[in-house]
């Protein structure tokens, strides 16, 4: 199978049954992020014990990308140290914002199949949404992200749309 194939496979297959997409009855930690050029939204909820991430939540509406990227975060991060979450999420960003090739494939595991958005820049926002409700979750922010307000996107990402 080719890359585009299962990256598309792997897009719908997280769109149409979304991982973890439940909200938990007592997060820890918790964390809203939207986009407004495409209608993304995402909530993130995190149970942390003992600097562990226990269990992921996610409820979002928005495009295939946006949820498919954040069910595949919930994944990659459930079970995962606080620690080794911030990893992935650096590793990630470096991946999608920065667009990057020397990659830790071991830790990005299936993420990797994502890379090619990095070059579709009006998704990279969409591909960040869930992923920047991680970071101000793990930073216990209450303010909602706003993804066309976040200076860590490019320019040309925070004025982009579907």
């Amino acid at each position: 199978m080719d890359l585009k194939a299962l990256y598309r496979e792997v897009i719908l297959d997280h769109y149409k049954k979304p991982r973890n997409a439940e909200e938990l009855s007592a997060p820890t930690h918790e964390a809203k992020c939207k986009n407004p050029a495409c209608g993304d939204r995402i909530t993130l909820q995190l149970q942390v014990e003992n600097e562990q991430v226990s269990a992921v939540g996610m409820i979002g509406n928005g495009c295939a990308i946006s949820q498919a990227s954040a069910s595949m975060m919930t994944e990659a991060i459930k079970g995962a140290s606080l620690a080794q979450a911030q990893a992935v999420l650096r590793e990630f960003r470096r991946m999608i914002v920065d667009g990057a090739e020397d990659l830790d494939k071991e830790m990005l595991g299936d993420l990797i199949t994502l890379q090619g958005i990095a070059k579709l820049h009006a998704r990279v926002k969409c591909a960040m949404c869930g992923w920047s409700a991680l970071e101000a979750a793990l930073e216990q922010q209450e303010e909602e992200v706003d993804l066309d307000q976040d200076q860590s996107m490019p320019a040309s990402n925070r004025s982009g749309g579907m």
